[in-house]
């Protein structure tokens, strides 16, 4: 009866998304051409930018939140906080009367308050708390970030007051409260499911506070929202929201030429040209604060060399690939942070394309007969247009100095999962956006030593330019944060645990119909405040 149940909610799933394209006039829907499926709704377990569209900003809320085109930080559920003089202590004060989602399976009997904020953190950072393992014990970003280590306590001190309590001063903690791991769940929808023994529904059927609340998914399909009308921010413009999933940036565009989607992410390259001049479409653009890289595997022979590690980004030729997959809509990158991010180094030299020297310096190393694996994103991201080309291209040139490549792929949730691991073989292909604004966002979490078999792809551990990082961390001096991490670039360069490929500009297509809608220097894509003309 289950199954049959939920193939009938399928079907009806599938016919209402077509029916919700010809009924603006009963409700004012607006249709997201996403660009892949998310990995799951409850945002804390992940680092994906698809997986925070689907969940982090339109179900949920942060103590504080980005200012939507900025990487300001205003009150969120928070509505003010304090800090200590010391650093050590930041004091939250709760905006009252915050509704939690009601919805077909969950009916809250109160509004948010501290204790929700103290599970949303304690479930990430205590080994012991029942719901630390529900989706597998991986905290990529609270983990990577040391989260774990920073905050010592989270203290009740009333019903709208939390005050967390750290073990050392941290520059970006109020940035990093305001990112998509930091969202706030109801402990009340959690301790429901608990006591059904439902715990993967707070995964599959989330509940938040957000100015969307989630009513159905269809795998790799659709996924269907409906505008809080409870929300604290006021109820949003449209009605209904409707996350239509799809991979191929042509069918895309096809959809949103013929009207079935008002917004589309990540246009094809080559059409750019086409869209900028066509009057039907609103092209939407600005410089990613991203890096798409190559991640070699530094606990595994021969990547743990950084000789070899360098002589194979010599092999790479860059501008090849800029014309190929960014088409003029990337730049060639040097370091693991974009020109666009303050303490950028710009004094760093580059690895030159040079592959007789990255030959020569292979046979130095003893490497020879090398075989590798190359793996390549099965999505279309904002720092890499189309991965699978690109591994094409580093194969070909790889293959000029000796070494022979193996292509390989999978899923998505699955290709974020397997390429962790430690004892992966050859380089992964992958890339970040800027999630707070802050340099630490990049260096600290990509590359530093906690996030070794998580979000460290590289699985690099350096103890000079931990030493820097770490540093950096603790001081508010924007001046001398600035130079560890100029001097931590450097360190980066003459290591190369990735090959540093591109820097992309960002491009959006919109329906002219649509109103509101802000692109986001971080990459996220937000409906708050979006309206579509009848």
């Amino acid at each position: 009866m289950q199954l049959i149940s939920r193939l009938l909610a399928a079907t009806v799933l599938a016919a209402g998304l077509t029916a919700g394209f010809t009924a603006a006039s009963q409700a004012k829907t607006l249709i997201y051409c996403s660009e892949g499926s998310p990995e799951g709704f409850d945002p804390a377990p992940y680092t994906a930018g698809t997986t925070f569209d689907a969940s982090a900003k339109t179900v949920y809320n942060r103590l504080v939140e980005f200012a939507k085109g900025s990487t300001d930080i205003v009150p969120g559920l928070a509505e003010s906080w304090e800090v200590s003089d010391n650093g050590l202590e930041y004091t939250f004060k709760l905006r009252p009367g915050v509704k939690v989602h009601t919805t077909d399976f969950f009916t809250p009997s109160r509004d948010l308050n501290a204790d929700d904020v103290i599970f949303s953190f304690e479930r990430q950072m205590k080994k012991d708390d029942p719901w630390y393992s529900y989706a597998g014990g991986a905290w990529e970003y609270f983990d990577g970030m040391e989260m774990g280590t920073l905050i010592t306590e989270i203290v009740k001190v009333d019903d709208l007051t939390v005050k967390f309590v750290l073990s050392r001063p941290e520059a970006p903690f109020i940035a990093n409260l305001a990112m998509d791991f930091a969202s706030i769940v109801s402990k009340e929808y959690a301790d429901k499911l608990a006591a059904d023994d439902k715990r993967a529904d707070l995964n599959q059927a989330p509940v938040g506070t957000g100015p969307f609340k989630f009513l159905a998914y269809q795998k790799d399909a659709v996924i269907r929202y409906q505008a809080h009308a409870d929300y604290w921010g006021g109820k949003q413009p449209i009605d209904d929201l409707v996350f239509a999933i799809t991979t191929d940036a042509s069918v895309r565009q096809q959809k949103l030429k013929s009207g079935e989607c008002h917004v589309v992410p990540y246009p094809n390259p080559a059409d750019i040209a086409a869209l900028k001049t066509d009057a039907d479409v609103n092209l939407m653009e600005q410089p990613g604060l991203n890096i798409g890289f190559l991640a070699y595997n530094a606990l595994q022979p021969p990547f743990d060399k950084p000789e070899v590690r360098k002589a194979l980004n010599k092999a790479i030729n860059k501008d090849a690939i800029l014309e190929a997959v960014f088409q003029g809509s990337g730049q060639a990158a040097k370091n693991p942070i974009p020109p666009t991010m303050w303490s950028y180094n710009d004094a760093t030299v580059d690895d030159p394309y040079d592959p007789e020297a990255a030959k020569a310096e292979l046979e130095a190393a003893g490497v020879s007969g090398l075989k590798m694996k190359v793996w390549a994103m099965p999505v279309q991201r904002p720092y890499n247009p189309n991965a699978r080309r690109m591994a094409e291209l580093i194969q070909a040139d790889f293959s000029k100095v000796g070494v022979e490549v193996e292509i390989v792929s999978y899923e998505w949730g699955e290709y974020l999962k397997l390429s962790q691991d430690k004892a992966r073989d050859g380089a992964v292909l992958l890339g970040w956006t800027g999630d707070n604004g802050d340099p630490d966002n990049f260096l600290a979490v990509l590359l530093g030593c906690a996030g070794v078999g998580g979000s460290n792809r590289a699985n690099w551990c350096y103890q000079p330019f931990e030493d820097l990082i770490q540093k950096a961390k603790v001081t508010a001096d924007v001046a001398e944060r600035t130079a560890l991490y100029e001097q931590a670039q450097i360190e980066f360069k003459t290591q190369a645990p990735w090959a540093t490929i591109a820097h992309s500009t960002v491009f959006m297509a919109l329906s002219p119909k649509v109103s509101g809608y802000v692109m986001d220097p971080l990459g996220s894509h937000r409906f708050d405040g979006v309206d579509v003309a009848e």
